[in-house]
């Protein structure tokens, strides 16, 4: 099996996950001057943002860094759906005073194109990760070109035997553990999501390429049992939620630094998508997985306002506060820091 340093070209094989909404090119930067992997994700940058946050990295450092990438089908918009969801939204516009006839319509996160490979192939990134699958095959076939790494997300190991298959140089198990959106895209039935070190072991065992745990690994003795179960590396998000270099923002951080930090779960509110975070009242009064919302990404759109309000009240009820099941054992703290403990069992 492949050496996942030498793929990569990091000192050790730790993968800072790409956490939109919590960090922009300075947590990638402080990650790779840190010997591990530093992501950045882009499904919510204008080109113009994606452009100038890839040239931040360049100029702050000569270290491999990744760029990630959704890669969903875009889908077709549902006016009965949505009129439905914002109907069970209502009693929230009405107590936050939010007018609904001025909530935009459309999606806040959009998939890898042929436009957004044409802004990097003069100078294209040694890595690339995807969520949801793969990309078409001629869209794949660019980044191939680039000489890139690929990697993506299994949350199955039919996930993972697809994306072998299909071009994946390197798979990252996604336990069920693991904060923010799942990566599963062969189905959308939960049951079928299984725990990090489950997944890691079935993966090792079937796969040729090197597989990356990821989902609840926070700690070193996280580490060390993922190794032991036939990981080559770690990929770890909510672990870097509280550095100093992530833009978390201070609600997301105090929800982290609170009592409630391990009470979390899936939920598809937010985006339409399960995506796993810390409980709060939208969660709790709807139900996680309840409330019918549009698909992925078109839910967003109507709860946004909601959070915006709620926010400048200084409350999260509305917020989306992505993070692990072991987010409990976050601390405030450096990118450094966490590559430098977790990356001396590595």
């Amino acid at each position: 099996m492949a050496d996942v340093e030498q793929m990569l070209g990091v000192e050790v094989p730790l993968i800072q996950a790409p956490m939109a909404g919590s960090q922009d090119s300075r947590l990638a930067i402080a990650v790779a001057d840190a010997g591990g992997l530093g992501s950045l994700p882009t499904a919510m940058m204008s080109p113009d943002t994606l452009q100038s946050e890839v040239a931040a990295i360049r100029a702050a450092t000569s270290a491999p860094f990744n760029l990630n990438f959704f890669c969903h089908e875009p889908p077709a918009a549902d006016a009965a759906r949505e009129e439905a969801w914002r109907a069970r939204l209502a009693p929230f516009y009405r107590e936050l005073g939010v007018d609904e006839s001025a909530i935009p319509d459309g999606p806040v996160r959009a998939p890898f194109t042929h436009a957004i490979a044409d802004l990097l192939d003069s100078d294209p990134p040694g890595v690339v990760s995807f969520h949801f699958g793969l990309p078409a095959p001629d869209l794949l076939a660019r980044v191939k070109r680039w000489g890139a790494v690929v990697l993506s997300s299994a949350t199955t190991v039919e996930e993972g035997q697809w994306l072998e298959a299909n071009g994946a140089d390197i798979v990252i198990a996604q336990g069920l553990e693991a904060g923010g959106h799942r990566g599963m895209f062969l189905t959308a039935d939960i049951a079928t999501q299984v725990g990090t070190f489950a997944l890691v072991e079935r993966l090792a065992a079937t796969l040729t390429v090197p597989v990356v745990a990821a989902g609840g690994i926070s700690t070193p003795r996280g580490v060390r049992a993922a190794l032991a179960l036939g990981a080559a590396g770690v990929q770890s998000g909510t672990a870097f939620l509280l550095a100093a270099e992530a833009t978390t923002v201070p609600l997301h951080r105090a929800a982290l630094s609170s009592a409630h930090a391990g009470t979390t779960a899936i939920t598809h509110l937010f985006t339409g998508r399960p995506a796993r975070g810390i409980v709060n009242r939208l969660m709790r009064e709807l139900g996680p997985m309840g409330g019918a919302p549009p698909d992925f990404p078109l839910a967003g759109a109507a709860v946004m306002p909601l959070r915006t309000a709620a926010e400048d009240r200084g409350s999260s009820d509305f917020s989306p506060l992505w993070a692990g099941q072991n987010a409990a054992t976050c601390r405030e703290t450096t990118a450094a820091e966490v590559v430098r403990v977790l990356g001396a069992e590595l």
